[in-house]
């Protein structure tokens, strides 16, 4: 006859769990810094674009094609046309953000006025343009972004309707992009048209792929 021993088996060790992942949020120097980088990113982008005689989405590309018309330098519209937004964007998204967006512009403004006498680029692949500077503004709009701003307009009229009326903003964003390009057609042969297309497709793919709720936890 087996035995049977009423003392119950002793529990195996809890394995420790892992403490979730905490948030921490930039210093005031981190975003700084951060936004500066962006800015460079966007104002490089611009000069690429603009040497190539190409144009893409968002308030970059209305600059660029603005520029084409009047002789002020993309980055000098990029704010300019901006200003409006400005006022929007403290309202809908907080002050803290309408400030940090200004100082976004101004910095666009200002590197991009001082980029041409640092570099001077006297020949560029359209294509080449298209696709790196599109990226690189897409890296910069990221880099502005997670750091809590934005570079105004299409961007922040996106966010509003969001917020207001659940507008999908990327949607928002898809659709004001067309309506840039359709509007640069008078301007713009085809082939730099299909290019001013890859501009504005490597932009949103930077985004899509990197400015995801949950993929980054800084602030």
């Amino acid at each position: 006859m087996t035995s049977i021993d009423p003392t119950p088996p002793a529990p195996s060790p809890t394995l420790p769990v892992p403490p979730a992942h905490v948030a921490r949020p930039h210093s005031p120097a981190e975003d700084f810094y951060a936004i500066a980088i962006g800015c460079a990113f966007i104002a490089m982008g611009l000069m690429l674009l603009k040497q190539a005689k190409l144009v893409t989405g968002g308030m970059a590309g209305i600059a660029l094609l603005l520029s084409y018309l009047i002789h002020l330098s993309p980055a000098t519209l990029f704010l300019l046309i901006n200003i409006p937004f400005f006022l929007f964007a403290g309202r809908a998204m907080g002050m803290a953000f309408g400030l940090k967006t200004l100082f976004a512009n101004i910095a666009i403004m200002g590197v991009g006025l001082a980029m041409p006498y640092a570099m001077e680029i006297a020949r560029i692949s359209p294509f080449f343009a298209a696709l790196f500077g599109g990226s690189i503004i897409g890296f910069g709009i990221l880099a502005i972004a997670r750091h809590g701003a934005g570079v105004g307009g299409v961007g922040v009229v996106a966010l509003i309707l969001q917020k207001s009326r659940g507008w999908n903003a990327g949607r928002t964003q898809m659709a004001c992009d067309v309506l840039i390009l359709l509007a640069s057609l008078p301007i713009l042969n085809a082939e730099r048209f299909g290019l001013s297309v890859l501009s504005a497709a490597a932009i949103n793919a930077v985004l899509f792929v990197n400015h995801r709720p949950g993929r980054y936890i800084g602030h």
